[in-house]
Formats: C-alpha cells, sequence, structure tokens
C-alpha cells in the first residue's frame, strides 16, 4: 500500500478537494467540447483568454480544450486505464503522467488540458504541444489571463512536463474568485512554483 509523504502528496501529487459537479458552468462554447465544465471564477478570464487568441492570426479558431474538470470517480478511470491498458509499469509509473484519484488538480474545477485543432501530427497531452503555435502563445500570453503552468520542465516535484496543463488563479489579487484559487494551490506554488508563474 502507498500512503502519502510528509508533505502530504501521494506518489508526487498533492490532495486536492473535488469542487461539485452543480458549482460548475460550461466552459466557452469556442473551445469545441460540450462536455466541459469549470469553475465559474475562471470564465471571465478563460473568456478574454479565448478572445485574444482569436485576434492572434497565427493561432486564430485553433484554441481547444483537452480536458477540463474531472470528479474523482472519472480520475479513477484515467489514472486505472492506463494502468490496465499497459502503457505503464503499475503505480508509480503511471504517477508521473496523471495524478492518483483525489489528487488531481482537475477536481477543482480551476484547470484546462488545452489542445489545438491543427496539431501538425501532435497528439494530444503530448510534449511536442509546447512547439505548436498554440503551445508557444499559450506560454507567451496565458499569465495575463490569469493561467499558469503547473508541470514545468525539470520540475523538481517529479511529474511529468506538461506544456499543455494550465491552473487559474486569476489575473490579480482583486480579480473575483481568484484568492480561492490561489490558496487550493498554494502548498503547491510554495514547495514547487509554476513556471510561468504569477505573482502572489
Amino acid at each position: 500500500m502507498v500512503a502519502p509523504g510528509p508533505d502530504g502528496r501521494l506518489l508526487g501529487h498533492f490532495p486536492y478537494p473535488e469542487t461539485p459537479a452543480t458549482t460548475l458552468v460550461p466552459a466557452p462554447a469556442a473551445l469545441g467540447d460540450d462536455t466541459c465544465r469549470v469553475h465559474p471564477a475562471m470564465l471571465p478570464d478563460l473568456e478574454r483568454l479565448i478572445a485574444a487568441s482569436n485576434v492572434d492570426p497565427t493561432v486564430a479558431g485553433q484554441l481547444r480544450a483537452v480536458s477540463c474538470h474531472r470528479s474523482v470517480p472519472l480520475q479513477a478511470q484515467t489514472f486505472c486505464g492506463g494502468i490496465a491498458s499497459g502503457r505503464t509499469q503499475g503505480f508509480r509509473d503511471r504517477a508521473w503522467a496523471s495524478a492518483p484519484p483525489g489528487h488531481s488538480e482537475h477536481a477543482t474545477g480551476y484547470v484546462i488540458d488545452f489542445g489545438t485543432r491543427d496539431g501538425g501530427g501532435c497528439p494530444d497531452a503530448d510534449a511536442c504541444f509546447a512547439a505548436t503555435p498554440v503551445g508557444k502563445w499559450l506560454l507567451a500570453n496565458a499569465p495575463r489571463y490569469g493561467f499558469e503552468l503547473s508541470f514545468p520542465a525539470g520540475n523538481k516535484q517529479q511529474v511529468k512536463w506538461e506544456p499543455w496543463h494550465w491552473r487559474w488563479v486569476g489575473s490579480g489579487k482583486a480579480v473575483p474568485g481568484a484568492l480561492p484559487a490561489r490558496r487550493v494551490f498554494a502548498r503547491a506554488n510554495t514547495l514547487f512554483p509554476a513556471a510561468p508563474m504569477l505573482p502572489r
């Protein structure tokens, strides 16, 4: 049996509260996923991010959602499915690329895995996303809309580099809903800072 470490992490991942489904709202239709639900506090910044991306001719119309809120049961399917498929060798290996249930940032509703409609051969949730126009645009622009990259390259949390996985903490402390979001990720950001990370 695997137990959490002294800092509360299980197989590298912090525990996160699950936002009730009744609290969530549909993500903007422009993201192309009618199952995508997000925390309502992030919606204004997310809409601004989408609008800004559509103004830039290099990425206009390309931004899409790959994964948004995940319930604990869905995260269990995602986590365990990767083991059952034989793609990974046991829990520790699987946890490098996917959080155990109860330990995924996706449960908060503050996270979106972004993708691109024109991947140029790059599959969803792959490191090559960082080299796509959308991946580059997000790295340069997402922080101004309140998003930060949870798992940067070479992170000491020892979680897979995920250039597609962005968590919302608000573009400033005064943004409605930003302080609760920042509290949710405070421990992770203190021990393993996001990069890019928004000022606290």
